[in-house]
């Protein structure tokens, strides 16, 4: 880590964070204390949420140091929060926090004790600052809540970490402060990481190259060679080749030559061009299917992309801990754990060629450049949400980007991702893509936290292995069974193995990727058949796992189910924000009431009202109950035995 980065433990066995001889001063040019329930109540929530097994990242400290103590440029909100809740725990600390020409505040400071212990006879309360005093108070009741676990929290408490991070010598911290009130945000995580892994490097060139990659691939906007931005498209055209489309190389030396000298990139404009009649600025837009204007959405945010190239990054180099016993990566992909997985990997991993320790430097350069292929596979190859001209209604898509025009009047325009063997039509190709995108979508909606996208980590490695071989050859043609690959094993693993005896009766806890695939193979038996009942079919958040015949009959108005009432055949998958209405009607009020819900549903669903129907003089309800449901659950399984080859 920089040298300019210092890890700060909130608690520990030396102290705390507030038991140093600096003193940290909070400078006039800053506001005055004002978080109130809403931050403070979060601060309480983050710090309840840490897991037991690593460290927890909570935000970072900007300072300046100033004659023999540091100067507060950046995070004082949190830093007053974090000293006051100590207070509150009844954890003694030095009075190294101070606030400057603000006497209330210091005051308030020094006198916390007293508050808590409502002693206002020893203090005077018309010196007392408001905006602290309030503080005191939302911790001490946060604190003293019946369902607070004080040892719980204040084993977690010794887990959180804060960075404190030192603005170099000579910084404009006026000019500074401005941009960071700008901007209103904290430094996050990635910008951390950014500063040190680009501190490995010894060349400033060298890191100006390092922050012109990191910069286009933190915008997860568009795809990736948009964020290249050059005369005549230049930096763009050495990287990705003359169609933009091309693998990034995987050379150092080769974008050192690309962006440097004539190629330099450059976001800005001369003054001679922004005053041109037909100036434009380019933007991350482009176009299908002639003047459709589109833009695109990523699936997943920075931080966990930077997360998912470092699984890449591991896999490609063989990284392993140099404790046989130990972890490299973590399995959850956790944004606030992002500094800690880094320092894993550069501290304790090694390869083939040694301890990646002893060459930060080439972990630098190697990572970046892992970072660019990663970036480019995932625009080309990983689903987006695809939003034409200005709706806002989005679309699942898997497009790569080509250009047309010639030279410095080249746009581009974006057509299906290429799933075919060399001379194959595009009509092979267009119905491969669609079923890519259905696969990767039913994936996409049954892992909706980004720190359990697995699917994503494990589609990156098979398209980055043995230099990216898999995009070079037919090997291409079978990426949706990779996918598929996953969905099987998901299945198989939490579903059919944890039901036994042939008892499928999880009830509202079946994974939503048993729905979802299944789903999937509704759709694609129905796509290869001859009726097409289900070509309108696209995976939604369908979120709350139901039953069709309800566990709870509206005020006894129909025989309650108690038997069987959790087996699969009787569940559904539905969006949440009908699960209210929903869940106590009978079969048939639901196929009725949710008409217009089922139609466009899950396919499963759509099944199940199809066969809600009287039978003779049962009504449908009942027949459904007795005989209707096992018959569907039956068919249902086959297809997913089948697919998963459970016998």
């Amino acid at each position: 880590m920089s040298k300019l980065v210092t890890e700060l433990h909130i608690i520990g066995e030396n102290g705390n964070m507030f038991d140093t001889d600096m003193e940290y001063i909070i400078p006039l040019y800053q506001r005055a204390y004002a978080w109130e329930d809403k931050q403070l109540t979060q601060l309480i929530e983050d710090i309840n949420d840490v897991a037991e097994d690593s460290n927890y990242y909570i935000g970072s400290l900007i300072v300046s140091k100033q004659f023999g103590r540091y100067e507060v440029v950046d995070g004082q909100q949190r830093l007053t929060s974090l000293y006051l809740l100590l207070n509150c725990l009844g954890i003694k600390t030095k009075p190294t926090l101070t606030f400057a020409c603000r006497e209330k505040s210091n005051y308030t400071l020094r006198n916390i004790e007293e508050l808590l212990l409502e002693n206002r006879s020893k203090i005077d309360m018309d010196r007392i600052e408001p905006g602290i005093q309030r503080g005191i108070r939302i911790l001490s009741h946060e604190l003293t809540k019946d369902h607070f676990d004080r040892e719980s929290f204040m084993e977690k408490l010794a887990k959180i970490i804060v960075y404190r991070i030192e603005v170099p010598e000579n910084t404009d911290l006026n000019r500074y402060y401005e941009i960071m009130n700008t901007r209103g945000e904290q430094l996050e995580q990635h910008d951390i990481l950014k500063a040190t892994l680009m501190s490995y490097l010894s060349d400033d060139s060298e890191k100006g190259l390092f922050a012109k990659i990191w910069d286009a691939c933190s915008d997860m906007t568009g795809y990736v060679q948009m964020h290249f931005i050059s005369k005549n498209n230049a930096v763009r055209e050495a990287i990705f080749g003359s169609e933009w489309n091309s693998m990034p190389p995987n050379s150092w030396q080769k974008y050192k030559k690309a962006i440097s000298g004539t190629t330099q990139e450059t976001t800005g404009h001369k003054i001679c061009d922004l005053i041109e009649k037909n100036f434009k600025v380019e933007d991350d837009e482009g176009y299908v299917d002639g003047d459709v204007r589109v833009r695109f959405e990523s699936v997943i945010e920075f931080p966990y992309f930077l997360l998912h190239t470092l699984k890449v990054y591991v896999s490609l180099y063989g990284v392993t801990h140099e404790i046989a016993t130990s972890k490299i990566v973590d399995e959850l992909l956790d944004d606030k754990k992002l500094l800690d997985a880094f320092n894993r990997v550069v501290s304790c991993g090694i390869t083939d060629t040694g301890r990646i320790a002893d060459s930060k430097e080439d972990f630098a350069r190697g990572f970046i450049i892992c970072l660019l292929r990663t970036r480019y596979l995932f625009d080309k190859y990983i689903i987006k949400r695809e939003y034409a001209n200005d709706s806002a209604d989005g679309e699942w898509s898997l497009k790569s980007l080509h250009v047309s025009g010639q030279q410095s009047k080249k746009k581009a325009y974006y057509g299906n991702s290429e799933f075919t063997r060399s001379g194959e039509r595009t009509p092979t190709n267009d119905w491969r893509t669609k079923t890519n995108i259905m696969m990767q979508s039913a994936l996409r909606v049954s892992y909706t936290s980004p720190k359990v996208m697995h699917w994503i980590t494990k589609l990156l490695i098979w398209l980055s292995e043995a230099d990216c071989k898999n995009i070079k050859n037919d090997a291409i043609t079978k990426f949706d069974k990779v996918a598929e690959n996953i969905a099987i094993d998901a299945v198989r693993e939490n579903f059919f193995q944890v039901c036994s005896n042939g008892v499928y009766a999880m009830g509202v806890n079946t994974p939503h990727i048993v729905f979802n695939y299944l789903d999937y193979l509704l759709w694609n038996d129905d796509r290869n058949g001859k009726k097409k009942k289900y070509s309108d079919f696209v995976f939604e958040f369908r979120n709350s796992v139901e039953h069709w015949y309800p566990q709870n009959p509206s005020e006894g108005t129909f025989e309650q189910w108690k038997d069987g009432v959790d087996q699969f055949g009787n569940l559904c998958i539905i969006q949440r924000n009908v699960n209210s209405k929903f869940s106590n009607m009978s079969p048939e009020a639901k196929k009725s009431t949710f008409k217009d819900m089922i139609v466009k549903g899950s396919i499963k669903l759509r099944i199940m009202s199809e066969l809600t129907e009287k039978n003779g003089d049962k009504p449908a309800s009942l027949y459904w109950k007795e005989r209707a449901y096992k018959a569907h659950e039956e068919e249902m399984l086959g297809h997913l035995k089948k697919a998963c080859n459970i016998e």
